[in-house]
């Protein structure tokens, strides 16, 4: 059994939701001294003459039927839905989300296997989703859930809240494509790729993360990964 994290972390809402077992000592350390000194950090930002050239898609798209008929109307019936802890629960099609104020960044993508690349991310900031819902207060974590069942994530909110916390759904001045993630993939540049996760069609605002599958905080903590992956 790990020992418990002193009780000051908690009250300051630095302990991680995969702070138990036998390497929870080291996420608590990491996450709360991250926290602590680059809450207000920026990813670097790069000239686009630092595009990569042949950027990495890691994946194809999703071969369900429902995703193909999507992707076959050109995803104009693509929705994504936020509930959970705010004042107006939404459903937001892409040309809603394009609605709202726009940001492009050019900034790396880091997969912790090795390999990176650099590419132009054009969306909606996650921030600007959460004022038009009307987050509530006491909210801690945005999860958010991709059209593949097994593959959701979560974010604290300082990351929610940072301006460089995408939901992206262009690239390199032209639509996201499928194979990197399109329509829509939250874009979270502070922190490693498997953050970033693709097909995003589901937001919960929420002040815990223990009723989300294992309690963890997301899929990767249950599959060795650390909940926390800042870089």
């Amino acid at each position: 059994m790990s020992p418990r994290p002193p009780a000051w972390l908690n009250v300051m809402g630095l302990i991680p939701p995969d702070h138990g077992g036998i390497y929870g000592p080291g996420e608590t350390l990491t996450y709360a001294a991250q926290r602590l000194l680059t809450t207000h950090s920026l990813a670097r930002e790069f000239p686009r003459s630092m595009i990569s050239k042949s950027p990495f898609a890691n994946a194809t798209a999703p071969a369900s039927d429902i995703f193909k008929r999507h992707q076959a109307g050109g995803f104009s019936d693509w929705r994504l839905s936020i509930g959970g802890m705010v004042a107006e629960p939404a459903s937001l099609s892409l040309s809603d989300l394009k609605s709202l104020p726009v940001r492009s960044q050019i900034t790396e993508v880091a997969c912790e296997e090795g390999w990176s690349y650099i590419a132009e991310w054009i969306g909606t900031p996650l921030i600007e989703v959460l004022k038009a819902v009307g987050r509530l207060p006491q909210a801690r974590y945005v999860a958010y859930f991709s059209i593949e069942s097994d593959w959701w994530d979560s974010i604290d909110m300082a990351d929610a809240l940072h301006p460089q916390t995408l939901l992206t759904w262009g690239m390199n001045d032209g639509g996201l494509p499928a194979s990197f993630g399109g329509p829509l993939r939250l874009r979270v540049p502070r922190q490693l790729g498997y953050k970033s996760v693709k097909y995003i069609t589901r937001l919960t605002v929420t002040d815990t993360m223990k009723n989300f599958g294992k309690g963890l905080g997301s899929a990767e903590p249950e599959g060795g990964y650390a909940w926390y992956a800042g870089i």
